[in-house]
C-alpha cells in the first residue's frame, strides 16, 4: 500500500516540479521579480537596496562594479560579480555578519 500512495503522490507532484531551464513561481525568476534567495534568480543574484526594501533579482555586477562577496544570506545590497570576475574586497567580521562587505569587480587576468 505505501508504494502505492508514493508513486501517486509523486504522479501529482510531477507537473508543480519546474523543467530546469523554464520559468517557474519559485525558481528561474528573471531580473526584477521579487525572490527570497538568490537560488530562486536566473541570474543568481537577489538583490535589496535597504533592509526595509522587497529584494528583487537582479545582474550580476560588471568589471568595475561595485560588488559583494558570497554571502550565506542569498540577498545582497550589491550583487556579486559576474563569472570570470573576482570581488576585491577586505572581508571584515562585522561586515561579514552585516552583509556590508562590498568591493569592485575586476578580472583576475
Amino acid at each position: 500500500l505505501l508504494p502505492s500512495c508514493l508513486l501517486l503522490t509523486l504522479l501529482l507532484l510531477a507537473p508543480a516540479l519546474p523543467a530546469p531551464h523554464e520559468r517557474g513561481l519559485i525558481f528561474n525568476l528573471d531580473i526584477g521579480e521579487l525572490c527570497l534567495q538568490s537560488a530562486q534568480c536566473r541570474s543568481g543574484c537577489c538583490h535589496r537596496t535597504s533592509g526595509l526594501s522587497l529584494a528583487r533579482c537582479a545582474a550580476k555586477a560588471a568589471e568595475t562594479q561595485e560588488c559583494s562577496p558570497k554571502s550565506l544570506y542569498g540577498v545582497y545590497y550589491k550583487c556579486p560579480c559576474e563569472r570570470g570576475l573576482t570581488c576585491n574586497v577586505d572581508k571584515t567580521i562585522v561586515g561579514s555578519i552585516t552583509n556590508s562587505d562590498f568591493g569592485i569587480c575586476e578580472d583576475p587576468r
